[in-house]
């Protein structure tokens, strides 16, 4: 499994705004794709910011490869996320996950 992180900042209402997005529009159009494994949005308030940190999981390179493209280091951030938003990281990092302890929440 791999893990592709991304990070922005916002407001507290954007990023309230963003929460609302991921939840109820992005995860339901990533779950289509074939290889996800979930995500995780990771909030930190820092000095009237909001850092937002999204976790994805997939199955391989190649399914990363499906959803992002052949640069698949750079980030994707749909336009109506965007404006939600005061800064988005442009690139993201790739990591193998090597243990995964969790129970299922299935």
């Amino acid at each position: 499994m791999i893990t592709r992180t991304w990070s922005a900042r916002a407001t507290e209402a954007g990023a309230r705004d963003y929460h609302t997005y991921f939840d109820q529009t992005l995860l339901p159009e990533l779950r289509k794709l074939a290889g996800f494994g979930g995500a995780y949005l990771l909030s930190r308030d820092h000095d009237d910011i909001v850092e937002l940190t999204v976790h994805t999981f997939w199955d391989s390179f190649d399914a990363i490869t499906s959803f992002a493209g052949e640069t698949f280091t750079v980030a994707v951030v749909e336009p109506e996320a965007q404006a939600m938003l005061l800064e988005i990281d442009p690139t993201v990092s790739h990591r193998t996950v090597l243990v995964d302890r969790r129970p299922s929440r299935e």
